[in-house]
């Protein structure tokens, strides 16, 4: 028998009948697959990306590239910056496994980094001893909506000639003293997912402010095949690379453009949510909170906490891990969803047996894949429902564990 779903889900998608109103526009023109939809989401999320600027910084307008998935995005822009065979980009050993098998799709080979574990991100300061002269780029990720520190990223990257490709699946709605995740780099690459703060179901989305990397990106989302000119309007045009099928549909877009009219509302609840954990969670020694930087904007894409030895608020080990464990299986019995932060993509059998990783090579991804824990957050989640999941840690944090 499957096990029942939780009364409060891990996230729930920000879904009303606004959307259908706009769900309904392509079923009644009979146009599902990529089309005009497809492109006002394109110029509605760079447009919302602009306006996102600070004003005292000199905005630009980016161009966006819609695609099929969070991982196509990533896809797309390894393979638009022409990463190839013999190439090793730098990743973060602590993400979701779609940033570094985007590098491995290319035939190259991703050089994993700890993580800081008092962010959750790539730690900059370890970033210059794993470079060799076969790197050729970088692939930050903003995890969990909280900002890389961008400062320190651009002194390596640049320092060193790399290119930037930002991971922004979980970063819509993240900046870096003003500056919107994503729009940084080369390129940045948002995921829709439903867990993410907007949505259309899969779903991804490509940034660039350089034109030329923009074209290549939408050539490659379909079969390779060139963009037809008014002249060749009709025509099934030329394939001068290997493409893709990695296009978004109408249908998708429809509820993305929707989806983008409500983000400003979507935002404010998931931060209001993630006040009340701090205000609820503070006094527990056993749980550090989701982790925030002054510098920046918060997307808060998930409410990650850690769990740590007795009264230490250190990194976590064997004891930690199991209250985590603990803690995640009464949740499961309290009808409450929850998950592991991420996974650590350098333990995980296809990389370790390949690359012969060891988990001491890694330890605060190790410690952060064992010990996090990510609270609901979703849509329609009350005050009520905060405290009901605090009340369930509490209750377990307070027990030892039996043998």
């Amino acid at each position: 028998m499957s096990p029942s779903p939780p009364t409060l889900p891990i996230g729930r998608p920000y879904l009303d009948s606004r959307d259908l109103v706009r769900l309904a526009e392509p079923i009644e023109r009979g146009w599902v697959v990529q089309g005009p939809l497809v492109e006002e989401f394109e110029h509605g999320f760079a447009a919302h990306l602009a306006a996102s600027f600070d004003r005292t910084l000199a905005a630009r307008t980016p161009l966006a590239v819609a695609c099929a998935s969070g991982t196509a995005a990533l896809h797309l822009g390894v393979a638009a910056l022409g990463v190839d065979r013999g190439d090793e980009v730098i990743v973060p050993a602590f993400t979701w496994v779609a940033t570094a098998n985007c590098v491995e799709y290319a035939g190259a080979r991703p050089i994993f980094v700890d993580i800081d574990l008092e962010t959750f991100n790539i730690d900059w300061a370890l970033v210059p001893p794993a470079l060799t002269d076969r790197t050729v780029g970088v692939i930050p990720v903003h995890l969990f909506g909280l900002p890389t520190n961008v400062d320190q990223m651009r002194a390596v990257a640049r320092g060193a000639g790399l290119w930037i490709l930002e991971d922004a699946a979980c970063g819509f709605g993240a900046a870096w003293r003003g500056e919107p995740v994503g729009t940084i780099g080369d390129a940045g690459c948002f995921s829709f997912h439903p867990r993410k703060a907007i949505t259309t179901g899969e779903g991804g989305m490509l940034v660039t402010d350089n034109a030329s990397l923009a074209e290549i990106a939408r050539t490659l989302r379909s079969h390779g095949l060139e963009q037809a000119s008014d002249a060749t309007a009709g025509q099934m045009g030329d394939v001068p690379r290997l493409g893709f099928n990695y296009r978004l549909t109408d249908l998708q877009a429809a509820l993305g453009c929707s989806q983008l009219a409500k983000a400003a509302e979507i935002l404010a609840h998931r931060a209001q949510v993630a006040a009340w954990y701090d205000d609820a969670l503070g006094c527990i020694d056993a749980l550090r909170l989701a982790p925030r930087d002054a510098q920046s904007t918060h997307g808060w894409q998930a409410y990650v906490c850690l769990i740590c030895a007795d009264g230490a608020h250190e990194a976590a080990g064997d004891d930690a891990a199991r209250r985590r464990d603990t803690l995640m299986r009464d949740f499961a019995s309290a009808g409450i969803g929850t998950r592991p932060g991420t996974h650590a993509p350098a333990h995980l059998a296809y990389y370790a047996t390949k690359y012969r990783i060891r988990p001491e090579d890694f330890p605060n991804a190790y410690a952060a894949a064992r010990c996090s824990i990510a609270l609901p957050l979703g849509a329609g989640m009350t005050q009520d429902d905060v405290a009901r999941v605090c009340e369930t840690i509490r209750a377990s944090l307070s027990r030892r564990e039996r043998p």
